[in-house]
């Protein structure tokens, strides 16, 4: 049994040894686009290339507000294992169980229905249109596969365990780096293989962590039982917040695009393929944000604010360390990186300098993401909304527009970094003065 309590013993070392599977998993599932691109860009152009770029930050958007929901999993059942409440685990458990598989149908019925409107609505190039409905439109049918292995991962972590989901997505990034080709090149089935082979490819993921994880019993799943009002009321009150802030920022990052847009295919291809190397930058942080999140959650549960402290600060620290030498990487490497997506010269051009420019900037947005992730331990979800609403909506498309409009294509990257530096200072600020360590999401029990 992997799984932790992170109520006791050295932080440092619980922080190192939780979040690595975590970076490892979070880059397996960052594969499945990063490999579909890397097989599109060179077998069908910079076209397709261009189109499954777009079609994959819709499928991110419209799925944010259900993957949202995993940051009120993660709180909830992180805190009930910090007060050792087992059947309140598993209760809750239960809940999300019912409410993210009614909105997976829901959400998955949405997107094949309007994926032409929507992306008509991001202005996507006419000579992309085509391609990129029919990837979005694949990826939507298989949309319970990909919410129910993050359910499971994020469960798993809840409880002090990163390392059985790495696993599952292991499996599953090695079926689709074998799929991808055969299905675009030697069945012919061109930007529609690359789309089915990612969603079979999350299938088995799926399938194998739900029978693994029941075989051995690392999580108290039952048969499905309708709700209790006090819990579905709990999962929505944090669960709309946090679903709304991953709508937030994928919804920054679609309105993003459609500055992008304006400049033409040679920049939106040459986007996309930084876009993928851009993912693999923010990998750490990410992990370390999703980390922090499940010690902090289980030590505010058990009281041990002094634990959750220091859980900031070593946070912080190993995400500077860390993002600066990735930064420097990215930088030494970035023309050869892009060039793996792409091989027309002004799409790399374009690749290169937004890597080296934006590289650098980095470090602040991972601040971002240990301090709402150490707020969000506690249940605070609207208080980070605001951050994000602020960070995305305030600072991130409006500097993006207004540097772009100055400088051309090289402001898209500017913009964004400056506003990575000024949201980790509001970020900073509600951290060190915000009220959010008087949040309380449960009723002391008597006694």
């Amino acid at each position: 049994m992997s799984q932790h309590d992170f109520t006791n013993g050295s932080i440092i070392r619980q922080l190192f040894f939780f979040s690595g599977p975590i970076m490892l998993t979070n880059l397996l599932q960052v594969s499945y686009q990063f490999i579909d691109s890397l097989w599109v860009g060179n077998l069908l152009g910079a076209n397709a290339l261009g189109a499954v770029t777009i079609a994959s930050t819709v499928v991110t958007t419209v799925l944010a507000f259900i993957i949202g929901i995993n940051n009120a999993t993660l709180t909830i059942l992180s805190q009930q294992r910090g007060r050792k409440d087992v059947n309140g685990l598993k209760r809750y458990l239960n809940a999300f169980v019912v409410l993210l598989t009614t909105l997976s149908i829901l959400v998955g019925v949405f997107g094949v229905v309007f994926s032409q409107q929507i992306l008509v609505m991001l202005n996507t190039p006419v000579e992309m249109l085509g391609d990129a409905q029919t990837y979005l439109r694949i990826n939507f049918i298989g949309i319970l596969f990909l919410i129910g292995y993050n359910f499971i991962s994020t469960v798993l972590r809840a409880l002090g365990d990163s390392k059985t989901p790495l696993k599952f997505v292991m499996v599953a990034a090695i079926l689709n780096t074998i799929l991808d080709p055969f299905f675009i090149s030697v069945l012919d089935w061109g930007i529609q293989g690359a789309a089915w082979a990612t969603v079979f490819s999350q299938g088995i993921a799926f399938l194998s962590g739900l029978v693994y994880t029941l075989y051995l019993k690392l999580v108290p799943f039952s048969l499905p039982t309708i709700p209790s009002r006090t819990e579905v009321w709990l999962i929505l009150k944090l669960g709309i917040p946090a679903g709304l802030q991953m709508t937030v920022i994928f919804a920054g990052i679609t309105a993003i695009m459609s500055v992008v847009n304006t400049f033409g295919g040679a920049v939106v291809a040459g986007f996309g393929a930084s876009q993928r190397i851009d993912s693999l930058i923010t990998l750490p942080a990410m992990a370390l944000g999703t980390a922090v999140n499940s010690m902090a959650g289980q030590n505010i549960g058990a009281k041990r604010w002094d634990r959750v402290r220091e859980i900031a600060i070593i946070g912080a620290v190993y995400n500077f360390i860390i993002m600066i030498t990735v930064a420097m990487i990215v930088f030494a490497f970035a023309e050869p990186l892009t060039s793996l997506f792409i091989q027309e010269s002004d799409a790399v051009v374009f690749g290169t300098d937004y890597l080296k420019l934006i590289a650098f900037f980095y470090p602040f947005i991972g601040l971002n993401f240990i301090l709402n992730g150490i707020v969000r331990g506690s249940g605070a979800m609207y208080q980070v909304l605001v951050l994000n609403i602020l960070s995305f909506w305030l600072l991130r498309y409006p500097l993006t527009y207004f540097c772009s409009t100055l400088f051309g294509q090289n402001g898209i990257a500017l913009g964004m970094g400056i506003s990575f530096i000024i949201s980790s200072i509001f970020a900073f600020s509600y951290f060190k003065w915000g009220g959010w360590r008087s949040k309380r999401l449960f009723v002391e029990k008597a006694g």
